[in-house]
């Protein structure tokens, strides 16, 4: 490994073996297969794990595969996991159980697991027990080394687990399939360092990891130059970005610079901690034309205590004082957050400041969700005392405000004019064009799919309590 700052970083050694053994890997698969041999990849979770899976499916192409879009024609089935919640873990387990009789018929099927539950040495001894014709298993860091993991299972007679984390290094230079051809993730960094105490990133994704500017900057040039109109930079705490690169560069210098490339897209960003972000920031994002008028920054709680447990890192008061500030050099500024219902020891009282912070905002959405305890971190252990029938009664609560806040925003929108991406057609089929507005807010609108992954001027004429309908502004 190269060490930049604090971060670790893949050799060009190293990743030229891995080019060998993806030669490996398709010489192995030209020999047993009389045509190329199709890959199917579902990914659960969030952004970063759909960035990662744009890199294993751009190695797996290399390797000679070619993709499909159902596991019964599969020669390799590949699931990208993701360990947030409870509800996903399971619909893991679900799937991965249901792909048994399948593999009794196709008996030289590949089924493999990677990803952040794959992380957890209790998940990865659950499937050596219990799940026999799973044939690999890697977690979070041992993505850039997929050729050699391949091989070892197509050569092998033994299934292979790769779950070490004892290192988490920055790999450059892999190839990326991206299934949009007007939309990118590109991530900057990896890990976190907050450990929250209901979150178990920071132990499946290891410690922050910035990737070095120039290098971020070199993948955006290239996603630019191949047409792509909307760049979302990704990492858990964006707003930590270059603590550790090694090149004094830091998250607000960083839009600078994407900024100023040529070109006519846009910038988005996530995920920003309320702890990290600062007025400089806020400015910046002012200051940049390219840089979409929408923040994303969860709150979590409303609440002092609750947000003092969670281990945030800020107040109720100095989080209103960001959304003041980023109001008041952004007055067309689109708020988003996340919340957490019912975190253990929560009192309806303290549930209550998160409603009453909620109003006093007015977000554009919300994400919400209800605590699940995570194995291994802090909060799983918390005594909670509250019912699960209680908190879902306090979640229906919490929604219903939201719907009011957001229903009051749409209206307000009735009349204008936005500029939005035309992302694809809806599902009637019946001619309506989707997007979203540089607020992230999705609008619905009459016109041709040749106008799909560019840019329309659009009039809003009709608001619903999450969605807007319009017509192209002529």
């Amino acid at each position: 490994m190269k060490n930049n700052g604090n971060a670790q970083f893949v050799s060009p050694a190293q990743m030229e073996k891995q080019k060998e053994y993806t030669q490996l890997v398709k010489a192995v698969l030209t020999a047993k297969y009389t045509e190329p041999p199709k890959a199917f990849v579902h990914t659960y979770g969030c952004q970063g794990n759909v960035a990662d899976s744009e890199r294993m499916i751009g190695q797996l192409l290399e390797m000679g595969y070619v993709l499909t879009g159902t596991p019964e024609d599969a020669q390799l089935v590949l699931f990208n996991t993701c360990a947030v919640r409870e509800h996903a873990e399971d619909r893991v387990f679900g799937n991965v159980g249901a792909l048994k009789p399948i593999k009794e018929i196709h008996r030289d099927m590949i089924i493999a697991l990677c990803g952040c539950m794959m992380q957890q040495q209790q998940v990865a001894d659950r499937i050596k027990r219990s799940y026999p014709y799973v044939n690999l298993v890697f977690g979070t860091f041992a993505i850039h080394r997929l050729p050699e993991l391949m091989y070892r299972t197509l050569v092998g007679k033994k299934r292979v687990f790769d779950t070490d984390a004892s290192q988490s290094p920055v790999a450059e230079g892999l190839p990326v399939y991206r299934e949009s051809d007007f939309k990118a993730w590109l991530p900057i960094m990896y890990g976190c360092n907050n450990f929250c105490s209901y979150c178990v990133v920071p132990y499946v994704r290891g410690r922050e990891r910035s990737r070095r500017s120039e290098d971020i900057l070199n993948e955006a040039r290239e996603i630019i130059a191949s047409g792509v109109k909307e760049i979302t930079l990704l990492g858990q705490n964006v707003n930590s970005y270059g603590k550790n690169s090694g090149d004094g560069v830091d998250f607000a210098e960083l839009l600078k610079k994407i900024n100023a490339l040529d070109g006519d897209f846009k910038i988005r960003f996530m995920t920003s901690h309320p702890k990290d972000c600062n007025e400089r920031l806020l400015d910046t994002m002012a200051e940049c034309e390219k840089c979409a008028r929408h923040l994303h920054l969860p709150f979590q709680s409303g609440n002092n205590r609750v947000l003092r447990e969670m281990n945030r890192g800020y107040t109720r008061e100095h989080y209103l004082e960001l959304i003041a500030y980023a109001k008041k050099v952004m007055p067309d500024i689109s708020l988003t957050s996340d919340v957490i219902v019912g975190f253990p020891g929560e009192t309806y009282e303290e549930f209550l400041d998160t409603v009453s912070l909620i109003k006093e905002v007015e977000f554009t959405s919300l994400f919400t969700f209800i605590f699940s305890p995570r194995t291994g971190t802090r909060a799983a252990s918390m005594d909670d005392p509250v019912p699960a029938k209680e908190k879902s009664k306090w979640f229906s609560e919490l929604i219903k405000a939201q719907e009011e806040v957001a229903a009051k925003r749409c209206a307000s929108s009735v009349g204008k004019v936005f500029r939005v991406l035309v992302e694809n057609e809806t599902d009637k089929h019946d001619g309506t064009l989707t997007g979203r507005t540089d607020g992230n807010v999705t609008i619905d609108f009459p016109g041709d799919t040749s106008i799909i992954g560019s840019y329309a001027d659009v009039k809003v004429t009709n608001a619903r309590n999450w969605t807007l309908s319009g017509e192209i502004n002529k």
